[in-house]
Parts: C-alpha cells; structure tokens; sequence
C-alpha cells in the first residue's frame, strides 16, 4: 500500500484526555486523518472500538494507518492512592500497550510507528542529580509500572514497528493534568510550596509535549526511550515562585509533607520526591522547545 509522504493517517489512544484531544486538534489542524480509539462500539468513520481489559482491539479498524500514539491510561495524580487504585494503574497501562501491540502485530502491513507514551517515573527519585534516556531505572512503584508498561510493546517492535517510549514529565495546562490543579489555587492565593520545596520539577509545556510526539512520528532515527521534559528543570520552590510572578499572587502558604501524605496516600512520596530528567533525544534530534523555560511554560498554559 502506498502511503503519502506528508499526510498521514494517525490512531490515537486516549484521545479524549487533556494531552491525546489537544494532540488530536493539532494533527487535524495539519490535514491528517485522526482515528480515535473508543471504548464502546465504533460510532463514526473516525472511530475503532478497543477494550483493552479485555485486550481486544478492533484491528481491521487499523487497516492502512501510518503512525499509532498511544497514551490511554488512569491518571496517576487523580485519586488518592491505595491498592486497588494502584493495580488500575498499573493494568490500564500495561494490559492497554499489550493490546495495541498485538493488534499491531496482527496487521500484514503494520504502521510505520508506535508512540507509546509513558513516564519520567521510570527513573524513580533521582535528587539533585541529572538524569537522561541512559539512566537505569529507578525502583518502586511507578517504575516497576513503567517498565512493564515498556515492555509490553514488544509485540509491535517484533513485528517489525518502531517504537518510541515519550517519557513524558509534568504538563503545564490549566485545563488538566497535575499542573490544572495548581492553576485555581495560586490564582486564590492558596499557592506555596510542598515539602521543603528543594524537589526537581521536570516539567513541559502542553504545546511542547503535543509538539514533540509529533517530532516522535516523523523522526525515523527515534526509538526507544524518550524524554518530553524542558531542557531547564526546577524545583518545587522555583515553579511556586514563578506561579506567583506570572499570576501575581503571594505565595506564602506552604503544604507540608504529613498533610500531603494523608490527602495523597502513597502518591505523596512521588509529589515530594525529585526527579531532574533531560531531554537528551529530543536535542539530538534537533527539536525546538517554544516554551523552554518555567516561566514561558506558565504563561503559555496561562493564556
């Protein structure tokens, strides 16, 4: 099959969330073709029913697509912790990749590529100290999620797909995501920092993160891990220091460790742990950040 060199025909997984609908406007706004992948009956011509519980995908709805981005999964910073809450995290991410990879596999003319997005968790509290796509990863939770969530794509890279992993940090949006829930705090002047403050922030602006899954498409040398995080992370003290400039609000409240860890349950120790992630791919590969710094960031979310 003969696929165009500049239009493509892209499936999206978690095409509805704060990062796959703003993804999703973005490819449409270029002239490609968007499928959605739905968990109920397909409804529209741009529709594929997946349930990936049940690791079933409708495969034949993939027929033809060039690129596949897959970012379905259960918020990690939307409910408190516990274990029932931490074994939906776990099986929406890695029961979900399986099922996209097999069904990629099944196709006798696959995509080109799978972007299968994951987390800057896999390294785990890194400190002080910089890390990029190289460092081993971490240990707990979020990264035993994260490396069996990589490793469930196996299926696809076999079957001859290039797969990429964003390792995507913190998203600045006032529509969602962590950073939506900061937003409506510092605007009231409830803002301050969590814990002693001194954690890195790796952070990245929604339109860099759209931005940079689309350089993930399109940019044949990317497999493998990648990092979508700002080329200058911050700590905590920082990114409340730069909320309160951009919002002019007084950030003088400060949430302490106790009190995170009783509203977040287990959640809490990733919210006050540090992790100072690069972006060392995405500069190989010659990516431009147009948000680069916290400021920007904010501002750009805050518009």
């Amino acid at each position: 099959m003969q696929r165009s060199a500049s239009r493509k025909r892209v499936a999206v997984t978690g095409a509805s969330g704060l990062i796959g609908s703003a993804l999703v406007r973005s490819l449409r706004a270029d002239g490609h073709d968007v499928l959605r992948l739905v968990r109920r009956p397909a409804r529209t011509a741009d529709e594929v029913e997946w349930d990936p519980e049940r690791l079933y995908v409708d495969a034949a709805g993939l027929v033809g697509v060039d690129a596949v981005v897959h970012l379905a999964g259960a918020g990690v910073g939307e409910r408190r912790w516990n274990e029932a809450y931490k074994k939906e995290i776990r099986d929406s991410r890695v029961l979900g990749t399986t099922a996209v990879a097999q069904a990629l596999a099944s196709l006798a003319e696959p995509p080109e590529v799978l972007v299968c997005g994951t987390a800057i968790g896999w390294y785990g509290d890194t400190g002080s100290r910089a890390v990029d796509e190289d460092a081993p990863a971490g240990t707990g939770f979020l990264p035993s999620v994260c490396v069996e969530w990589e490793a469930a794509a196996a299926p696809a890279e076999e079957a001859g797909v290039r797969v990429a992993h964003a390792r995507t940090g913190l998203v600045v949006a006032r529509e969602g995501g962590a950073w939506g829930r900061l937003f409506p705090l510092f605007r009231a002047g409830l803002g301050g920092r969590m814990g002693d403050g001194r954690q890195y922030w790796s952070f990245i602006s929604l339109h860099d993160e759209v931005a940079a899954l689309r350089h993930m498409v399109d940019t044949p040398s990317l497999s493998g891990p990648v990092n979508l995080t700002a080329p200058e992370p911050v700590t905590n003290r920082e990114v409340t220091a730069a909320m309160g400039r951009v919002l002019r609000r007084p950030t003088l409240l400060t949430v302490p460790a106790p009190a995170l860890r009783i509203a977040l349950g287990d959640f809490a120790q990733d919210v006050l742990g540090s992790q100072r992630v690069l972006p060392g791919r995405l500069l190989e590969t010659g990516f431009d950040f147009a948000f680069p710094t916290v400021d920007e960031a904010i501002r750009a979310a805050a518009r």
